[in-house]
This record gives C-alpha cells, sequence and structure tokens, in this order.
C-alpha cells in the first residue's frame, strides 16, 4: 500500500461527478476511483452490478437541470473537444476493468440510452502498472482529468489531480525494482503442431454445413434493446460431399427491417412470398441426423437456430472460430477468409445465404483436408488449391 495523500489537491466543480463502479474494483489498491474522489469532495462513488432499482444511483442521475452523460467511446459519442454539451451535466463515469465496464452496460440497459461523450487522448496512459487494451484508453482518473477540463473549460487546472496518481505509480514501480526477483530456469517451449488445433469432428463422415439470414432490426437505445427479435428468413444447408442443396425462405413474422434487402440481398417479392416457420421445421427436420455434426459460421447463426426450435444435431463446430485458430489470426468474416486463403467457392443459394454457404463449404473442406493429413500415417501433402475444392453441388430448393 502506497500513501499519496500529500499529494491531493481538492478541485471544486460546477459538473457533478458519478462514479458507478464495479464491485471487483472496490478493493483494488491500485484502481484510481477513490483517488479520484479525494480529488473531487463533490463526486459520488456507487458500487454495484445491477443499478436498475439502486435508488441513490437512480437520484444522483435524475437531475432535470444537469442531464446525465456517460463518458464511453462509441462511433455515436459526442467529441467532447469539438462538440462538448452545453449548459451543465451530470457525468457518468463507469469504473473497472473494460470487460467490467461492459459488464456494467449489459446489466443495466437504461446506461445505454444515456447520451455519450468521448475524447482521444492527448497521450498514452500512464498507468504503467496496469496494461489497457488498447493505447487511446486511459485510466479512470485520467479520463476524469481530461473531461473535466474540457467540460469546464480549464484543462491545466484538472492536471492537479494527476499528482497523486504519479506518486502512486512510482512508489509502485520503486518497490517492484527493489524486490529481488527469484531465479527461474528457462525451459525452451514446443511449438504447438498446428494440426492439433483442429477439431476431429472434421475427420466425420457426415457434416452438415449451414446458413441462415435473419430479419434483424438495429439496437435501440432508447428502448435498450431491438424493437422486434432477430428471426430467420433464409436457411441453407447441405452435407459435405452430397449433390443437393436445401434452401427454404421465409415471409417476415416482424416488420420488414432493411437487413434482409440490403445486406441479405433477398428480393422484397420473394420474401413476402415465403414460407411460415412451421414448414422451415418439418423440412428441415428430415435433414438432420443423429450422427451429423452440424459446421456453422460463428455463434449468431446457431443461436437464432436454437430460438426458432430447429432440430440441431448433439456435435456441432464453428468452423470460423477453429479456423482462426488453426491459423493464428482473429476470426473474419467467410468472404475475408476465403480470398486470404484463394479457395474457390460456388453460391449454393440467393443472395448472401446462398453465397456464405458455398464459403463455409470451402473452408470447412480445406480444415477437414488439413486434419486428414495430419493423420498418424497420412502422407504429408502440401495444401493446394485443388485439395481445397469444394464440391459443386446442384441446388434443390426446398419451397420458396
Amino acid at each position: 500500500m502506497t500513501c499519496y495523500c500529500a499529494h491531493v489537491t481538492e478541485l471544486p466543480t460546477r459538473t457533478r461527478v458519478v462514479v458507478l463502479q464495479h464491485p471487483r474494483e472496490r478493493g483494488n489498491a491500485i484502481g484510481t476511483a477513490h483517488m479520484a474522489k479525494l480529488c473531487l469532495p463533490a463526486a459520488d462513488i456507487v458500487v454495484g452490478v445491477d443499478f436498475s432499482t439502486h435508488r441513490r444511483a437512480r437520484s444522483l442521475l435524475a437531475d432535470p437541470h444537469a442531464p446525465a452523460v456517460l463518458l464511453y467511446p462509441a462511433t455515436d459519442a459526442r467529441d467532447l473537444r469539438t462538440d462538448p454539451p452545453q449548459g451543465p451535466v451530470t457525468l457518468v463515469v463507469l469504473d473497472g476493468t473494460w470487460s467490467h465496464a461492459k459488464t456494467l452496460l449489459k446489466r443495466n440497459p437504461w446506461l445505454r440510452s444515456l447520451p455519450r461523450i468521448a475524447f482521444q487522448p492527448e497521450r498514452p496512459s500512464e498507468y504503467r502498472i496496469r496494461r489497457e487494451p488498447q493505447e487511446s484508453y486511459v485510466s479512470t482518473i485520467e479520463a476524469l482529468a481530461a473531461a473535466l477540463g474540457l467540460l469546464e473549460g480549464d484543462p491545466a487546472r484538472f492536471q492537479a489531480m494527476l499528482v497523486p496518481f504519479r506518486a502512486m505509480i512510482d512508489a509502485q514501480l520503486r518497490f517492484v525494482e527493489s524486490k529481488p526477483q527469484p531465479r527461474r530456469r528457462r525451459v525452451p517451449r514446443r511449438r504447438a503442431d498446428p494440426a492439433s488445433r483442429l477439431d476431429p469432428l472434421l475427420l466425420e463422415p457426415r457434416l452438415l454445413c449451414a446458413t441462415v439470414e435473419a430479419n434483424a432490426w438495429a439496437f435501440d437505445r432508447a428502448l435498450g434493446t431491438t424493437p422486434y427479435p432477430h428471426e430467420i428468413v433464409q436457411c441453407c444447408a447441405t452435407h459435405l460431399g452430397d449433390a443437393s442443396v436445401f434452401e427454404q425462405v421465409l415471409a417476415p413474422r416482424s416488420p420488414l427491417a432493411e437487413s434482409p434487402l440490403k445486406h441479405s440481398r433477398l428480393r422484397r417479392e420473394d420474401l413476402l412470398a415465403g414460407t411460415d416457420l412451421d414448414r422451415l421445421r418439418a423440412t428441415w427436420s428430415p435433414l438432420v441426423h443423429e450422427d451429423d455434426v452440424l459446421c456453422v459460421w460463428g455463434s449468431y447463426a446457431l443461436n437464432l437456430m436454437r430460438r426458432e426450435g430447429l432440430s440441431l444435431p448433439r456435435r456441432i463446430v464453428d468452423v470460423g472460430r477453429l479456423a482462426a485458430i488453426y491459423l493464428r489470426t482473429g476470426t473474419s468474416r467467410p468472404e475475408d477468409l476465403t480470398a486470404k486463403l484463394d479457395l474457390p467457392w460456388q453460391s449454393l443459394g440467393r443472395g448472401r445465404g446462398g453465397d456464405r454457404l458455398g464459403m463455409l463449404v470451402a473452408v470447412t473442406r480445406w480444415l477437414s483436408d488439413r486434419a486428414r493429413d495430419a493423420r498418424p500415417g497420412s502422407p504429408a501433402s502440401p495444401p493446394s488449391r485443388s485439395s481445397a475444392a469444394p464440391h459443386l453441388p446442384s441446388r434443390e430448393r426446398d419451397g420458396t
């Protein structure tokens, strides 16, 4: 523990400050919210996770003469440097790790409806004893010092908040440097064979590749959710090595969003003439066998299929995630990965859903070939375009 009280300067503000702190941050000896509170005696710290029924937290943010704004980076956030709020505000700050901050936003939909403000730091964080996920992220006290300086038009005055912050960091680093370091014997690490990261389910004889497209309404910040739940409007599937393709287009049950027309590239007349969910369930069930391995790209399609009540096999593979692990890259879209690997593919249905089914088949076959080549006793063979080529089935559409 380090005492930094001698470095604290109290700073009165016309901006009300409310810090919503995750419980796991409260006992953190190197946390900066308590330090900020010492500098800002009028600030309030409220500890919790779900503040929807927290009377004190809600009352602090209910002043009509100082409306609440959330300090949080987002694409729609107002830039404090170029577009600061006019008039007094209540500045809401989330304290904790960035994972904790995301949890607080998720558990409190009303927070997501608050106007957001943000700023681009002039320099990287000085929080050298705690790692930030991005260079543009700063600690709670650094964020408060910068935001209050911009809100109150006096950035230099609030630099005093960083004096105890720097003193605490320097003291911590001196302690670490003075502590004897244990001797460690370096053991060379064996580099894992990339093939060991492949799921053995890719070697199963029945791989069922499936994609879905949705009638997806955008998130409404005022509601704290989407106006209507996402629903399947297209389902495409094929077994790897089979010549037939399953495809059904469903008529939307909710008002039609722009996503099926703009992103999924489906025609309005095809959607309005589509089948219903009961028909999809009935025609989908015979396609799925107990020994199938369902291959999907990401969790969104899988969760949507479960929510709509489609029967699914017990064994499931997320091909996008598996490809990212195998290639040691971040998860990418099917379009990006097939281009990166130069995999030939053929559209297996209408619009984006049919294109992505073809890409899913190509990547699944490519990974399956890699897993097969890595089996003991199998001759090693370098990847090639011919070995990566998917089957080119004929289209047999079930339904409209």
